[in-house]
C-alpha cells in the first residue's frame, strides 16, 4: 500500500509560501488560462494517478496561472468571471486531470461562502490573500458516520485566545493550503467557520485518503489540538440555512463541472485509442473506425456529453442572471434547481463514458500501462460527493409541489 506523504517527525509537508499570482482580468483570459493549464495538468496524470504522486507542481501552477482568484469580487480586484465561465474553466482542468482539478474546488465554494456571510473587514482580508497566493483548503466533515451536520469540532475560548480542537475529514485542498476554514461550535454551541494557518501549532494534515479513485486528491484527515485560530476571521454562520445565497450552487456547479470534465477525458482517451490501438472485430470490417457499432456508441456518448455540457452552461446563465441583483429566495431555489439538473446530467456522462471507453477501446485498453481505468475510478468517487439520487427528488418536489430545495453546500 502507499504510504502516506509525511516528514520525519509524523508531520505533513507545508506548502511553498505563496508568491503573487497573474491577475486575470476578464472571462477570456480565464479561458485561456485553464487550457495552457491543462496541458500541465495532463502531462503525467496518469503515472501520478499509478504511483500515488501528489501534484504539489500542479496546484503551484494553478496558483501562479491566477485561476484560484477568478471568483473575487471585481470591487476587491478580482476578475468575477460568470458562473459560465467558472463551470468550463473546471470542467477544461479535469478533462486533463481529475484529482488535481479537484483540490482547488474548495476555495471557491468557501469563497461564495465569504461573500454570503463575511463582514466587509473579513471580506477584504480573505480576497486580498487570495489574489496574493493564499490557497484556501477545507476541513470536511467528521469520520464518525454521523449526520453531516454534527458537529463534534469545538472553539473555547480562554487567556491565550480562542482555540479549536477536534478532527475532521474529506479535507480536499488541505494539505496544499495556507488557510484552511473548518466548521466549528462555540461555548454556546453556535455554528462558527473558523480560519486556521496551515501552519498553525496543533495542526497536522494528514494525508490517509485511500479512495480507488481521484487518488491524488489527498482527501483526508485534519487533526485540531487545542490550534489557535485567527479570531478575527470567525464568522458566524447561525441562520445560514434562512438566508438566500448562492454558495451551495456555486459548489454544486463545480462538483458537475469536474464530472463533465472527466467525461470529457474519458471520451478524448476512447477516440484516441480506437482511431491508433483498437483491433477490428474479425470478418466485419477493416478498421476498429469502420465498425458501425462504435460508431452508433460514439455517437450516443458524444450527444449526450454536449447535452450535460449545455445543461451545465445553462445552470451557469442561471446562476448569473441570479447573481445580478439581490439574491432572493426565489432566485436561490431556481439557481440550486439549475444546478441540480446539471449534476444529474454530468453524474450520468461521467460513469457512462468513462465505462464505455473500456467497451470500445477493446481487450487491449485494460492493460495496465495505458491507465485507462483511471477515469472510471475517478468518475465513480467524485460521483459520490453528494447522492445525486437525491437530486431528483430535489428537482421533482420543486417542479411538483413548488417547493424550494433546503439551502446548505450540497444544494
Amino acid at each position: 500500500m502507499t504510504q502516506p506523504v509525511t516528514d520525519d517527525c509524523g508531520t505533513d509537508r507545508l506548502p511553498s509560501p505563496p508568491t503573487r499570482p497573474h491577475r486575470i482580468r476578464s472571462d477570456a483570459e480565464a479561458i485561456a488560462a485553464a487550457h495552457a493549464l491543462a496541458r500541465i495538468f495532463a502531462e503525467g496524470a496518469a503515472e501520478r494517478d499509478r504511483d500515488r504522486r501528489l501534484p504539489w507542481a500542479q496546484i503551484e501552477a494553478f496558483t501562479a496561472s491566477g485561476l484560484g482568484g477568478i471568483t473575487v469580487p471585481r470591487d476587491h480586484g478580482g476578475a468575477e468571471v460568470s458562473h459560465v465561465t467558472l463551470a468550463e474553466v473546471f470542467a477544461i482542468l479535469a478533462a486533463a486531470d481529475g484529482s488535481a482539478a479537484q483540490i482547488p474546488q474548495n476555495q471557491v465554494g468557501v469563497l461564495a461562502l465569504v461573500r454570503a456571510t463575511a463582514s466587509p473587514a473579513q471580506q477584504e482580508r480573505i480576497f486580498s490573500d487570495v489574489l496574493a497566493g493564499h490557497r484556501i483548503g477545507n476541513a470536511g466533515p467528521a469520520r464518525d458516520g454521523r449526520a453531516i451536520t454534527r458537529v463534534g469540532t469545538r472553539l473555547t475560548r480562554g487567556g491565550e485566545g480562542a482555540r479549536l480542537t477536534g478532527e475532521r475529514f474529506y479535507s480536499t485542498g488541505a494539505l496544499f493550503a495556507h488557510w484552511i476554514p473548518a466548521r466549528a461550535l462555540d461555548p454556546d454551541g453556535r455554528p462558527l467557520l473558523v480560519w486556521v494557518r496551515r501552519d498553525a501549532p496543533g495542526l497536522r494534515v494528514v494525508d490517509d485518503w485511500q479512495g480507488f479513485g481521484q487518488r491524488t486528491t489527498a482527501s483526508g484527515t485534519v487533526i485540531f489540538s487545542d490550534t489557535p485560530i485567527a479570531e478575527d476571521l470567525t464568522i458566524d454562520l447561525t441562520g445560514l440555512a434562512e438566508r438566500p445565497a448562492l454558495f451551495g450552487p456555486v459548489s454544486q456547479l463545480v462538483q458537475a463541472a469536474i464530472d463533465a470534465g472527466i467525461a470529457r477525458g474519458a471520451m478524448e482517451a476512447a477516440l484516441d485509442f480506437v482511431r491508433t490501438k483498437t483491433r477490428a472485430y474479425p470478418f466485419t470490417v477493416e478498421s476498429a473506425t469502420e465498425d458501425p457499432y462504435i460508431l452508433g456508441e460514439i455517437g450516443r456518448l458524444e450527444g449526450d456529453l454536449h447535452a450535460a455540457e449545455e445543461v451545465l452552461a445553462r445552470a451557469g446563465r442561471v446562476l448569473d442572471r441570479v447573481a445580478a441583483e439581490p439574491v432572493t429566495a426565489e432566485g436561490a431555489a431556481k439557481g440550486s434547481v439549475a444546478v441540480a439538473e446539471a449534476k444529474i446530467l454530468t453524474t450520468e456522462i461521467a460513469l457512462e463514458a468513462s465505462e464505455r471507453l473500456l467497451e470500445l477501446a477493446g481487450s487491449s485498453a485494460t492493460r495496465a500501462g495505458y491507465h485507462l481505468g483511471r477515469f472510471w475510478r475517478d468518475a465513480r468517487v467524485h460521483t459520490l460527493h453528494d447522492p445525486v439520487r437525491w437530486k431528483y427528488h430535489l428537482l421533482g418536489n420543486y417542479t411538483l409541489n413548488g417547493t424550494p430545495p433546503a439551502r446548505h453546500q450540497w444544494n
